[in-house]
């Protein structure tokens, strides 16, 4: 019986560090959600944000330095967009996350970019995101990239893995194609809408799925409106004949709604992300919440012109 224990010690001992799960850190709640489709039970994931919050605007905590000491991999937005998450990774001083690093994943590598900057690029433009539009996961035909990024760097650090990784890859890319040929069908109704954004951030669901972006309420990125720019505004919806505001779920409601009760359009809240909204708890939900919404606000669906179509 002795023999049996000790022998039995000795497999869990050799196995016990092969098996365990992979530590995933990941920037938003959508990568965590790829991450987890992808590595299935060999990863743990927590993501730094959350889903109703702006990735602008995430503040570090020593919470999250704590987490990243113990992480494997790390999974960033990229784009500068997340750059608060650099002095987490310095602060953590976990040699496996630096840039270029095995455990290192960039998810926006290989994503077509929409708005890169021509020229000088200055303060007074607002907050200029110099590599181009950072909001690129809002493409679902992006899920491919940034889940192909992911899949590469699970299997840097779990080689012996891989097949079980390229599976869940495989079943991932198969239901997100079919969604998306989902979505494209239902947006034709949408092609040529004219919509008014918060902030820049619909510039590849807009092209994704055929919407005409007519202007923000934010009169440069990150600049709060004036009344100024909010009269121009209206003046502009009005000529053009825009009925819908499309604004993200942590913008505040007062612009919005003044151009709403001065056009008649539409408001609708949106989440950007997984978690931003009850309801909405996957990456696949933020699609099927903005389309949905935008087809309610399109056809009139709305018992008044100033009526909040989307919901918080």
């Amino acid at each position: 019986m002795k023999k049996i224990f000790i022998a039995a010690a000795v497999v869990t001992l050799w196995a016990g560090p092969a098996s365990a799960a992979l530590k995933v850190i990941t920037a938003s709640t959508d990568l965590k959600y790829i991450c987890e489709r992808i590595g299935g039970a060999e990863v743990k994931v927590e993501s730094l944000a959350a889903g109703d919050q702006d990735l602008h605007m995430v503040e570090p905590r020593p919470s999250m330095v704590f987490k990243l000491k113990k992480a494997d991999l790390v999974v960033r937005v990229g784009l500068d967009l997340d750059m608060w998450l650099d002095s987490l990774v310095n602060a953590a001083k976990n040699k496996k996350l630096f840039y270029g690093a095995q455990g290192y994943v960039d998810a926006s590598a290989g994503v077509p970019l929409l708005e890169k900057p021509a020229g000088k690029v200055d303060a007074s433009m607002g907050d200029i995101h110099i590599y181009g539009n950072p909001h690129y996961w809002l493409d679902p035909a992006n899920a491919r990239i940034m889940a192909r990024n992911i899949l590469a760097g699970l299997k840097r650090l779990a080689p012996e893995k891989g097949a079980l990784f390229d599976a869940n890859y495989a079943g991932f890319v198969k239901e997100a194609d079919e969604r998306l040929a989902g979505w494209s069908a239902r947006a034709e109704k949408l092609k040529g809408l004219k919509i008014v954004t918060y902030h820049g951030s619909w510039p590849y669901f807009a092209a994704r799925f055929g919407l005409d972006v007519a202007g923000h309420v934010e009169p440069k990125p990150g600049i709060p409106p004036s009344a100024a720019h909010l009269d121009g505004l209206v003046k502009k919806m009005n000529a053009e004949k825009v009925k819908v505001i499309l604004a993200e779920s942590y913008y505040p409601r007062k612009g919005p709604d003044f151009l709403a009760a001065r056009t008649g359009a539409r408001v609708v809240t949106a989440p950007v992300s997984a978690g931003g909204a009850e309801g909405v708890e996957t990456y696949f939900d933020v699609f099927e919440r903005v389309l949905g919404e935008l087809e309610r606000a399109s056809s009139a669906g709305c018992a008044s012109s100033a009526e909040v179509c989307g919901g918080r």
